[in-house]
């Protein structure tokens, strides 16, 4: 009765850029990276398409998404919660 343990998934938190599309949407997660040369602190922005089952989420909410196997193309990431609403 040895039980299979998964590996651990990749999991980010962003602010939803777009919902347009049906059961997915876009998210954005913004880093502040240090410039090696000027030490100026530079915004970095990644935008990851990830599945929303019940289509949830609107613009702006703060979400946490986690990796997942590929559903499409672009999309191997899953909606794991709101963290925020978007006011």
């Amino acid at each position: 009765m040895e039980m299979e343990k998964r590996n651990l998934r990749k999991e980010r938190v962003g602010v939803v850029t777009s919902n347009k599309m049906q059961k997915s949407i876009v998210v954005s997660e913004i880093k502040k990276v240090k410039h090696p040369m000027y030490g100026k602190f530079v915004l970095k922005t990644k935008k990851y398409v990830a599945h929303d089952e019940t289509n949830d989420c609107n613009e702006g909410d703060t979400v946490r998404i986690m990796e997942t196997r590929p559903m499409s193309k672009s999309k191997c990431w899953r909606l794991v919660e709101i963290i925020e609403r978007a006011k």
